[in-house]
């Protein structure tokens, strides 16, 4: 492999020592178990805040994925650092992180790209990136040979969120799920993120992603990920899963004890019969 993405937020977001790392992630991982079983999962949604503030809630999706045959997952996430018009999959062979390296499934890549308009090889987008590097170490406890796909909207308007769903959608398949990479409302008050983020819950509990679309684009609700949510929803759908069960939520309150200006989190699994 000629090209890794090195971490950029090891020892910030989450330990660069190993055995640290490992720690931590058996602690979260313990004390966020879901009470339900799916064997037919399609995607996950998944907060990307320090592990300190998110790193509970986003256990409980990863936990869903233990004991699974999952063999790739396409990571797909905001753009918090540069703003641009379409979609960037990562051009590099892999990613480190302080657990090793995960591989990129460039078939797959090729695949989603295939016939796009906005789908495109990069890498300046991902260089500083925080939104898919925090998912990763949670996949390396959880799975075992496996690649990823790691894809970053820049504009997340809805010709573009479309795009990207009929495309994800044709790569789907037992062996291949979606990770939706979001964090909700943003430096509100402990109510006031409360009632943003109780509607994009709701519109996740009714499915309803034209919904979600319409309260992001109104301003209704805040997801800085809203576009990949929306996306693996509707790719989710394409494909023949239309279930949805929110597994925590929760805000930076619950761990800072801070509550006059909070940030959101949320996960979820999107699943079928």
């Amino acid at each position: 492999m000629n090209k890794i993405r090195q971490p950029v937020v090891s020892g910030t977001f989450y330990p660069s020592d190993p055995k640290k790392l490992n720690q931590e992630l058996d602690v979260l991982l313990a004390v966020s178990h879901p009470t339900q079983i799916f064997t037919s999962i399609s995607g996950i949604i998944s907060p990307h805040a320090g592990y300190f503030y998110s790193g509970k809630t986003a256990a409980f999706a990863f936990n869903i994925l233990k004991n699974k045959n999952i063999k790739n997952i396409i990571i797909v996430s905001p753009s918090h650092r540069k703003y641009f018009e379409g979609i960037s999959i990562y051009d590099g062979d892999a990613f480190k992180t302080p657990l090793g390296i995960v591989e990129v499934n460039k078939e797959i890549a090729l695949r989603i790209m295939e016939k796009s308009s906005y789908i495109y090889f990069g890498s300046v987008e991902h260089k500083e990136e925080h939104a898919i590097e925090v998912q990763i170490p949670f996949l390396q406890k959880v799975l075992t040979d496996f690649k990823i796909i790691p894809i970053i909207m820049g504009s997340q308007k809805r010709s573009i969120v479309d795009d990207l769903a009929l495309h994800l959608s044709k790569v789907i398949d037992n062996e291949t799920i979606i990770l939706a990479s979001s964090d909700l409302s943003h430096y509100y008050s402990k109510i006031e993120a409360s009632q943003l983020d109780s509607v994009v819950e709701t519109r996740i509990i009714d499915f309803d992603f034209d919904g979600l679309q319409s309260d992001l684009e109104n301003r209704y609700c805040e997801a800085c990920g809203g576009g990949p949510i929306v996306a693996m929803m509707k790719a989710a759908s394409l494909f023949g899963s239309h279930k949805s069960l929110i597994l925590n939520r929760s805000d930076s309150g619950d761990s800072s004890g801070n509550d006059a200006q909070v940030v959101g989190y949320l996960s979820a699994v999107i699943y079928g019969d």
